[in-house]
This record gives structure tokens, C-alpha cells and sequence, in this order.
């Protein structure tokens, strides 16, 4: 079984991705879900850390990386799972750069909207704090949503428009 994943192992993490990329090239890495709870303060721990990077070869060495932090390592973005947003790289948040290597938060918009869609109660409390911290503002995210195509929901036949607006609706509403 893998150790739970700490803010201070997250850093661990980013030196080792750093000293691990390769020596040409700047990099991005984002830390999604979990990740991003817990390097803001949100919770002490998470499972696993899930990461993206439109460059994978900054992960070529990843499977020793786990190993040797003994942790869990996933890769997944919120467009795994629901509709992509608009302009979504504008609005990651920046966390340190650390050798070649960028390290951000995914897009807290994309983020949210993907924890509510999954409805776990986990996923809904971190939701809740992008809220609080103010990193998402309600009229914005609702903006975003109505901008999303109804084609978009094609590829995620377990979603439907209607499905998911009312449950951004009823979290916002509750959660205000």
C-alpha cells in the first residue's frame, strides 16, 4: 500500500520531476484534484496525486519516481470527465517553478465543474473551498457553462446539459 500523499511529499514530487526532466525545454505540469487540495491547505492528504502535462516526456521516468516516494501517481485532467471549458489555459494558477518545470494548478473553473459532476462528497467539499477561496466566482462558472456547445456533451454519454446545470445550480445554491 502507497503512503498518502502530503503537501510536503507534493514537493518532494516537484523536485523530483524537476530533476528528472529533460535538460532542453521548459515544461508545464498541473496539479488537479487532490493534488490541489491538499498543496493549498484544504485537507492534510489525499490518496494520489493526479497530474497533467501537455508534454508527457517530462513524465519519462515517473513509474521510479512513484516508486521511490511510494506513491500513487495518476494522470487525469477534468476533460477526462466532463465537457471542456473556455479559455481553460488562461486560468490555471500558478504554484513554483522548479528547474525546467512550471508547476500549476488546473484550471480551478475546469476542476470544480468536474467535482460536482462526480458528486462525491469529497469532491464536493474541495468544491466548496474553490468557492470560499474565491479562485471561482459563481457567475463566472455559470458564464463558462452556457458557453460549452451541446455537441461537446457527445463524447461523455453519461452527461446530459440539463444533468449537469442542475447540479451546478443546486451546489451553488446550497453552497451560498
Amino acid at each position: 500500500m502507497r503512503e498518502e500523499v502530503t503537501r510536503e511529499r507534493l514537493v518532494l514530487l516537484m523536485k523530483e520531476l524537476a530533476q528528472r526532466a529533460p535538460r532542453r525545454g521548459a515544461y508545464r505540469v498541473y496539479f488537479v484534484g487532490g493534488g490541489t487540495a491538499v498543496y493549498l491547505g484544504w485537507r492534510r492528504s489525499s490518496i494520489d496525486v493526479d497530474l497533467y502535462s501537455d508534454r508527457e516526456v517530462v513524465f519519462r521516468d515517473i513509474q521510479e519516481i512513484k516508486e521511490r516516494l511510494n506513491i500513487n501517481i495518476e494522470f487525469a485532467r477534468p476533460e477526462d470527465f466532463v465537457p471542456p471549458l473556455p479559455r481553460t489555459a488562461g486560468r490555471h494558477v500558478f504554484i513554483d517553478t522548479v528547474g525546467a518545470i512550471t508547476f500549476c494548478h488546473y484550471d480551478p473553473y475546469a476542476q470544480l465543474f468536474s467535482k460536482v459532476a462526480r458528486g462525491f462528497q469529497r469532491d464536493l467539499d474541495d468544491a466548496r473551498e474553490f468557492l470560499r477561496s474565491g479562485m471561482v466566482d459563481p457567475r463566472k462558472l455559470r458564464s463558462l457553462l452556457a458557453e460549452i456547445p451541446n455537441s461537446a456533451f457527445a463524447k461523455y454519454p453519461s452527461l446530459s446539459r440539463d444533468g449537469i446545470e442542475n447540479a451546478i445550480e443546486t451546489f451553488l445554491t446550497e453552497t451560498s
